[in-house]
């Protein structure tokens, strides 16, 4: 798209010792400065898209040559290794589901430096869309090719899968430029924003799946608790496979469980900087299905009444080299710092506009209302330490010191955008001061002006998204629009359960 409006970025190099003061007046002499326009780099080539209006910068360095003929040579090692035949060229469409397109191992080279076109409306539109869906966007073409580029770094063997890789890509329109509307893209481009602010986002997803066919074997009807080791152990191939798995495609499982419905299961991953967290996420999302497939099970992140499990953002800001908490009080009290504090000021305030993207659909959003019978508009953004019937639940025990488990988020959603509004708004949080007021430093309180609430309506959510400033700005005009025009859509053209059924491998 170049039909699009200006992005405000930030220029604010971070030089590596500075103080937590320092970085915050760094902060707001920077808030409204203009960067100039970059070249965007992948791990194959340079494409030019300074004529694009958007800002389109994500961070990412240009491998030297060498670099790349490292990882070339260290690919066709393990594909000799293990006598691939195919390798999968994946990228995230707008509702976090992997599209792909398979290629022969033979043309992997040759892939790699021209990229794979694929339709752009795969990504962009829903599963089945129909004719005038394309007109209610009101898209300029849906029909255009796109090209996906892949990130060396992602190739990996997938055991679950017969002498096949994947590889994780980029999209690019033909012309060189970034797709806007790509959530990695627009993930990557906030990492960069923080990563120019002086810091570094350490997180991992908690996520709630179900495995439908499990009750028949364990009659659940009548076994349903939490963490109980009976249910852990019920199915020990099955998860031992997809565990296995996950590892081997670079996602660590740091433990998983039973959790508190019937069939259901939690996974958490070890925390990761950077992308990598959104890409573990990304890969459990198709590695569950197909090893439970292999199983004669059906894995779903809707849950059997019609609400949607549970996708869990934990994640801590670190400085720029990744040494040093900055959430983390000194004293060893719970209570953060005032980094932390202003952090959590900017998920509150923009809390309406996140649940948007983080419960992106008319079932996730029952959870808010915890299936309350009262009739209500919306619901207060809670917080506190080590409270998880809270939105923001801020946990200072255990090894990994002081984080935020973001909790807003169903298990529905993008994983890519969860990572990019939560930085984006934690970003607004520390650059200013308006809104949401830090309390004194001896103090665990948050004042706000004005008291953050969550819309239990789809429709409400998109107006608090499309009202957001500050959002709209970090994640692009482009995206917010189609976003928008794709939910108002699906809101118009609900589809019934016998239908959305249909779906149901598609909507995990």
């Amino acid at each position: 798209m170049d039909d699009e409006g200006d992005l405000l970025q930030e220029d604010t190099r971070d030089e590596g010792n500075e103080t937590e003061a320092n970085r915050m007046s760094k902060l707001r002499r920077t808030r409204k400065k203009v960067t100039k326009q970059h070249l965007f780099s992948t791990e194959v080539g340079e494409m030019d898209i300074s004529n694009s209006k958007d800002d389109t910068r994500d961070g990412t360095q240009l491998p030297t040559t060498p670099h790349i003929s490292s990882r070339m040579k260290h690919i066709k090692q393990e594909m000799v290794k293990n006598h691939l035949q195919f390798v999968r060229f994946e990228a995230t469409d707008l509702h976090g589901v992997s599209r792909s397109k398979s290629i022969p191992a033979h043309f992997f080279q040759e892939k790699v430096i021209h990229g794979v076109c694929m339709p752009r409306g795969y990504l962009e539109l829903i599963p089945n869309p129909k004719d005038d869906e394309v007109d209610h966007i009101r898209a300029t073409c849906f029909n255009s090719d796109i090209v996906l580029m892949p990130e060396l770094s992602t190739f990996r063997v997938l055991p679950w899968a017969e002498r096949t890789a994947r590889v994780i890509c980029d999209t690019f329109t033909v012309t060189g430029e970034p797709l806007l509307t790509s959530p990695r893209y627009i993930a990557k481009r906030q990492l960069s924003q923080l990563q120019d602010s002086g810091f570094s986002l350490l997180s991992a997803f908690i996520y709630d799946f179900c495995i439908f066919a499990v009750p028949e074997i364990i009659n659940s009807k009548t076994i349903s608790f939490p963490a109980s080791t009976l249910l852990n152990n019920h199915d020990q191939p099955f998860i031992q496979e997809l565990v296995d798995g996950l590892y081997h495609t670079g996602a660590n499982v740091e433990s998983f469980s039973s959790s508190t419905r019937p069939g259901q299961m939690e996974i958490c991953f070890l925390p990761e900087f950077g992308i990598s967290a959104a890409d573990n996420a990304f890969t459990l999302r198709t590695g569950v299905k197909e090893v439970a497939r292999k199983y004669n099970y059906i894995a779903s992140f809707f849950i059997e009444t019609g609400f949607c499990n549970s996708g869990i953002l934990s994640h801590s800001l670190w400085d720029v080299d990744g040494k040093e908490n900055m959430f983390c009080s000194s004293s060893g009290i719970e209570e953060l710092t005032i980094t932390g504090k202003k952090w959590l000021a900017g998920l509150l305030k923009h809390s309406a506009a996140l649940s948007c993207l983080m419960a992106p659909a008319v079932s996730c959003r029952k959870r808010y209302s915890k299936e309350s019978k009262d009739l209500k508009d919306s619901v207060p953004t809670t917080w506190g330490y080590n409270d998880n019937s809270c939105a923001f639940n801020i946990k200072c025990h255990g090894e990994k010191g002081t984080r935020i488990e973001n909790k807003l988020g169903s298990a529905t959603a993008n994983p890519y955008l969860v990572l990019a509004a939560t930085v984006a708004a934690g970003l607004d949080g520390l650059q200013s001061s308006d809104g949401v007021l830090v309390g004194p430093d001896d103090s665990t309180d948050l004042y706000q002006s004005k008291p953050s609430e969550i819309p239990l309506k789809l429709e409400d959510a998109l107006v608090a998204l499309e009202e957001d400033q500050c959002l709209r700005q970090a994640l692009g005009e482009t995206f917010i629009r189609y976003f928008v025009a794709m939910k108002k859509y699906e809101l118009e053209n609900e589809e019934t359960d016998a239908e959305r059924n249909k779906f149901l491998e598609y909507f995990i």
